[in-house]
């Protein structure tokens, strides 16, 4: 079974990554460095407006981020008929979306942690408020992992799939951005626990969600 997981992570990281498929991991830390960068031209040079709203626009970054790899999480396997011979294999479809989830967050949520103290210094955050930036990433990035996982696999197949995607992730990743964003202005631990709490929630449906999915897709 460990040599299964380490199997498919290591395809997963490497399709994910790889800077042929559609700029790989850094198409998303540009778009989120692209965001911080241009707000400050658009709010003018008012350090507090920036210090107070930048932690909601780093989240709102995270999650346009999140979108830009759903078109290659599960249509190109399902296209190829692999979840078809994982299926021969004895491999669920729960089993393969659980694997994609943690490659998905792995691919994405450390680089975007780690754009985010540029980010922040742009924004005008103190140290404070970076750390609680950092903590509710930590916290929500696996969450908008799982539920762009999910979400890439119930529009898998369908036509505009990759739009279609898109427009659902973004009223579904809302509380995430809520309790993430909010954290700042409530002291960071309640909402940052809020935060993790509704990640943890998606993390767990995921598999079962994408898994269902992806059997309808391929019946």
């Amino acid at each position: 079974m460990i040599r299964l997981f380490t199997a498919l992570l290591r395809r997963d990281l490497g399709r994910l990554l790889g800077s042929g498929q559609g700029g790989g991991a850094v198409l998303p830390v540009l778009f989120f460095l692209a965001v911080a960068m241009i707000y400050p031209f658009a709010v003018g040079p008012d350090a507090p407006l920036l210090a107070r709203t930048g932690g909601g626009v780093i989240w709102v970054a995270a999650l346009l981020a999140a979108i830009l790899p759903l078109d290659r999480l599960i249509e190109p396997d399902l296209e190829r008929g692999m979840f078809d011979q994982w299926a021969l294999r004895g491999i669920s479809e729960e089993w393969v979306i659980a694997v994609r989830v943690i490659s998905h967050w792995l691919s994405f949520g450390p680089p975007l942690m780690l754009a985010a103290l540029p980010a922040g210094a742009l924004l005008g955050l103190d140290a404070r408020g970076l750390l609680i930036v950092e903590l509710g990433l930590l916290a929500g990035t696996p969450g908008l992992a799982a539920l762009g996982v999910a979400v890439a696999a119930i529009t898998a197949g369908l036509r505009g799939g990759a739009a279609l995607a898109g427009l659902l992730i973004i009223p579904l990743g809302v509380p995430l951005l809520i309790f993430g964003a909010g954290s700042l202005s409530t002291g960071g631990e309640g909402g940052v626990a809020l935060t993790g709490a509704v990640s943890l929630v998606l993390v767990a449906v995921a598999p079962f969600a994408g898994g269902a999915a992806v059997r309808a897709s391929r019946d």
